[in-house]
C-alpha cells in the first residue's frame, strides 16, 4: 500500500473518525483507530476536541496505550492519564522500554509508579535509574540502555550464534558494541560486516574503533547535529570512565529535531509546544494573557513616542498616513536578520570569530536596502502629497530605521543568548519595539525639524 504524506493521512483519518463519531458508529471508530500506528493515533488524539478525545481513548486497545502516552504532548498526556484507571495505567506503561518510561515518569501517579517499579526486573530497574539520573534534554536522558554488546576476542560465528539465541534485536540495531569484561567501550561491529565477513575471523579483526562516542551530558541539540553531520543511525553513549551505558538511535534524534522546530516556532508567539490545542478556553486565555500583556507594554512605548509629536501630526496629516510604512519596513528587515542569527546560533555556526563579520555584513545589507527603498518611497510620497521635502524626510527615516533594524536583528539574539534567554522567545518582541520606536522617532523627529 503506498505511503501518503503525513498531512494527507492525518486529514483522512480525522475525517473518517469524525464521520463515525457523529453517526455513533463506535465499533467502526474502534476498528479505525486500532489499525493505526501509536504515533498516528497520538497525532489524531491531539487533533480531536476534548469530548471526542475521551470517547476515542476508551476504545483504544490496552497494548497500544503506553506507546501512545509517550507520543502525545505533555498536556494531552496529563488529560489522558486522568481518564485512565490506575490498574490500566500500570498495564499500559509496564511494558515500555526504560527510555520511554523515563520520558513520562513524572506525569504518572505515585501509586502507578510504585506498582510499575515493583514489578520490574533488577536489570530493568537499573536501566531506568540510569536514564533518570540525567537531564531529559541531554544524551543521557535520550539514550536507550537496551543494546547488544559483545567481546572482542570471540569469532563472528560465535556472535551470530549468540544473536540467534537472543531471537530478537533492539529496534534500529545497525551495529553491535564491543566492550571488555569490565564494560569499557572498545569499538563497534556493524551488522553488515558481521554478515559479509568470514565467520572464522575474530571481532577484533573486523571491528571499528573510530566511531564517535557521545557523553551522557551532551545537550540533545548537539546530539542531533552529530547524527546529521556523520549520517548516524545509532551511536554509543560512554561515561567519563569509558563505560558503555547506552545508545542513541535515529528515531529519538528525529523526535529532538521535530520538538526543537515546534518549540522555536511556538515560542515566537509566546506559546508552548506542550500546550493542548483543544485545552479549555479559560486555561488557554490565562496562558496567552501574559504574552499579550507584554506586547501591550511594548506597544504603549511605541505609542508614547508618537504622542511626543502630536502637534506635528496635527499640522501635517500626511505623516499619519506614512508612519506605518517606516515601522513596517524596519520590522521586516530586522526580522530577516533576527531569523538568520537565531538559525546560526541554533546550528552553532556563530561564535566570537565570525560574529563581527556577520554584523558588518548585515549593516551593509541594511544600508543598501535602505538606500534602494528610500529612493522608491521618496518618489511615491513626493508625487502622492506633492512635496519633495516630505519624500526626502521619509527616505532619510527609512534608511535610519533599516540600518538600526539590521543592528538590532543581529545583536538582540546574541545578547539574549549570553543572558541565558532563548532568543526565539523574546527576540521578536524586543525587535518590534526597537524598530517601531526608531522608525517613529526618526520620521516624526525629522518632520518636526524640516516640515514645521
Amino acid at each position: 500500500m503506498p505511503v501518503t504524506s503525513q498531512h494527507q493521512s492525518t486529514h483522512k483519518h480525522l475525517r473518517l473518525l469524525s464521520d463515525s463519531l457523529d453517526s455513533g458508529a463506535l465499533s467502526l471508530v474502534k476498528e479505525q483507530v486500532n489499525s493505526l500506528h501509536p504515533a498516528e493515533i497520538a497525532n489524531l488524539l491531539e487533533s480531536l476536541p476534548l469530548s471526542n478525545r475521551r470517547v476515542v481513548w476508551k476504545l483504544i486497545h490496552a497494548d497500544l496505550t503506553g506507546d501512545i502516552l509517550v507520543e502525545v504532548n505533555d498536556e494531552v498526556r496529563s488529560g489522558l492519564i486522568e481518564e485512565t484507571k490506575e490498574q490500566d495505567l500500570v498495564t499500559a506503561v509496564g511494558s515500555l522500554e526504560a527510555d520511554d518510561l523515563a520520558d513520562i515518569f513524572d506525569d504518572l501517579p505515585d501509586v502507578v509508579l510504585h506498582e510499575v517499579v515493583r514489578s520490574m526486573s533488577n536489570q530493568d530497574r537499573r536501566r531506568l535509574q540510569s536514564v533518570m539520573s540525567y537531564d531529559e534534554n541531554s544524551a543521557g536522558g535520550l539514550m536507550n540502555p537496551d543494546m547488544v554488546s559483545i567481546r572482542s576476542n570471540v569469532t563472528l560465528d560465535v556472535v551470530l550464534r549468540y544473536l540467534r539465541q537472543r531471537a530478537e534485536l533492539p529496534d534500529n540495531t545497525d551495529k553491535l558494541f564491543v566492550v571488555d569484561r569490565y564494560d569499557n567501550y572498545l569499538g563497534v561491529l556493524s551488522v553488515s560486516d558481521l554478515l559479509t565477513h568470514d565467520s572464522k575471523k575474530s571481532v577484533s579483526e573486523i571491528m571499528s574503533s573510530d566511531v564517535k562516542t557521545i557523553s551522557p551530558e551532551l545537550p540533545d541539540k548537539e546530539v542531533a547535529m552529530l547524527f546529521e553531520n556523520h549520517d548516524l543511525v545509532s551511536a554509543p553513549v560512554v561515561d567519563s570512565h569509558n563505560h558503555l551505558i547506552g545508545r542513541i538511535t535515529i528515531d529519538d534524534v528525529v523526535d529532538v529535531i521535530r520538538d526543537e522546530a515546534e518549540r522555536s516556532m511556538l515560542n515566537m508567539a509566546g506559546l508552548d509546544e506542550d500546550d493542548d490545542m483543544f485545552s479549555p478556553v479559560f486555561r488557554s486565555t490565562k496562558r496567552r494573557a501574559v504574552w499579550l500583556g507584554i506586547n501591550l507594554v511594548t506597544a504603549l512605548l511605541a505609542s508614547s513616542v508618537i504622542g511626543l509629536f502630536t502637534v506635528t501630526i496635527e499640522k501635517i496629516v500626511a505623516l499619519a498616513v506614512l508612519m506605518p510604512i517606516v515601522a513596517s519596513m524596519g520590522g521586516i528587515a530586522g526580522s530577516q536578520t533576527l531569523m538568520l542569527v537565531i538559525r546560526g546560533l541554533a546550528l552553532n555556526q556563530l561564535g566570537a570569530s565570525n560574529t563581527r563579520w556577520l554584523l558588518l555584513k548585515e549593516l551593509a545589507v541594511g544600508t543598501l536596502n535602505g538606500l534602494l527603498w528610500a529612493a522608491v518611497i521618496a518618489l511615491i510620497a513626493g508625487l502622492w502629497f506633492k512635496s519633495t521635502l516630505l519624500g526626502l524626510v521619509i527616505a532619510a527615516a527609512l534608511i535610519i530605521n533599516l540600518v538600526f533594524a539590521a543592528l538590532a536583528g543581529a545583536t538582540i539574539p546574541l545578547s539574549l543568548k549570553r543572558l541565558g534567554i532563548d532568543p526565539a522567545i523574546a527576540g521578536g518582541v524586543i525587535l518590534t519595539t526597537v524598530t517601531d520606536v526608531i522608525g517613529f522617532l526618526s520620521f516624526l523627529g525629522l518632520a518636526s525639524i524640516f516640515l514645521t
